[in-house]
């Protein structure tokens, strides 16, 4: 990666079957830009095409940004450069890109985490705790973490390729 390329397009990387998360691709993707978003559901066969490289189980948990020329930000700052993106929000970027505005950029996507934790998990149904499957293979089971069924081989009778 190199650090001094200019960023010219951004893919940002979203947990599609999360409420929270839909709502703010769409609101992304009717705002005007500066810079082209792409938006990839996280995890996604074209996310794992794309970005090898990746632990794309993290993607999963909080929003990941990759730069055109290879860079990666997660969390905040993942954010920052998301709304830098966009021709309406760059003052407010800029100004959360202080020290000052950082901790309150962190605090919004605690905020966020929270309300997503308090949903249940993603999509907003409740979770309950029990093992929680999605429709691309991946689930996760509380005392072993998340694991990775091709779909339709669930029974362990996948068709030789």
């Amino acid at each position: 990666m190199n650090a001094t390329a200019p960023v010219r397009r951004l893919t940002v990387l979203y947990d599609a079957e999360c409420s929270l998360c839909a709502f703010l691709r769409d609101w992304l993707l009717r705002q005007p830009k500066l810079v082209p978003l792409e938006l990839v559901p996280a995890a996604s066969e074209e996310a794992r095409r794309r970005f090898p490289g990746l632990d794309h189980g993290a993607t999963l948990d909080e929003i990941t940004v990759i730069g055109d020329a290879g860079q990666v930000y997660r969390g905040p700052a993942a954010w920052v450069v998301t709304l830098w993106a966009l021709r309406e929000h760059r003052p407010l970027a800029h100004r959360l890109s202080t020290p000052a505005g950082a901790r309150l950029a962190k605090g919004a996507v605690l905020a966020a985490a929270k309300w997503r934790g308090a949903r249940g998990q993603r999509g907003g149904a409740p979770w309950g705790g029990q093992v929680y499957r999605r429709a691309d293979g991946w689930s996760y089971a509380p005392g072993s973490g998340w694991s990775y069924t091709a779909p339709g081989c669930a029974d362990g009778t996948c068709a030789p390729r």
